[in-house]
């Protein structure tokens, strides 16, 4: 099993990478392989759907000379990815919005003047949020909105892990949530198994 971590957070001490802490030393400990993609280190333009992906159906093909090649490269190389995010205004941040963009249109080659293959098709994704609302209030409108991503996609979609920040005058992380994230991890391991 390998992973591609496409960590979506801007603060590189906040909550999410708090969160993901526990859940990559699980990853480490039952020695599985990993990619780990800080997107706000990178560039990635936004998709304009230009539809220029679609002319080749063996290759990422975007007009954009950005660090998406790189993150498609992972992708592609993986068995499961891992979207960690948090969730501003009930959906994921800026720069995974525009890889979520790009790689709908680079990995799926149903655009063009025939409707070709999806190139990530039978992948598995899962995804880790905190937000300041509870889960169900706070992080379902993502969940949803990834359920019919990965349907539209053909990957397996193997769940969320979603936390909870109840302020800035609080602590985020708690003995729990290091359990859930670790939890988490072993299910992702478990099924591929």
């Amino acid at each position: 099993m390998k992973c591609c971590i496409l960590m979506g957070s801007p603060r590189k001490s906040g909550n999410t990478y708090q969160l993901l802490t526990p859940f990559v030393e699980e990853l480490d400990l039952n020695q599985v392989k990993y990619d780990f993609v800080w997107l706000y280190d990178k560039h990635i333009e936004p998709c304009t759907a230009c539809r220029r992906c679609q002319k080749d159906w063996t290759v990422f093909g975007c007009r954009y000379n950005d660090d998406m090649q790189e993150i498609f490269d992972k992708v592609l190389d993986s068995d499961v990815i891992v979207l960690a995010t948090p969730i501003y205004s009930w959906y994921c941040t800026p720069p995974m919005k525009s890889l979520l963009d790009r790689l709908v249109y680079g990995m799926n080659k149903y655009y063009g003047d025939e409707k070709g293959p999806s190139i990530w098709k039978g992948k598995k994704l899962a995804v880790i949020t905190t937000c300041g609302y509870r889960t169900e209030k706070g992080a379902d409108l993502f969940e949803e909105g990834i359920k019919r991503y990965c349907a539209h996609s053909q990957l397996n979609y193997l769940g969320m892990l979603s936390e909870r920040d109840l302020g800035y005058k609080t602590e985020f992380m708690s003995d729990d949530k290091a359990e859930h994230a670790r939890s988490f991890a072993r299910k992702l391991i478990d099924n591929e198994v």
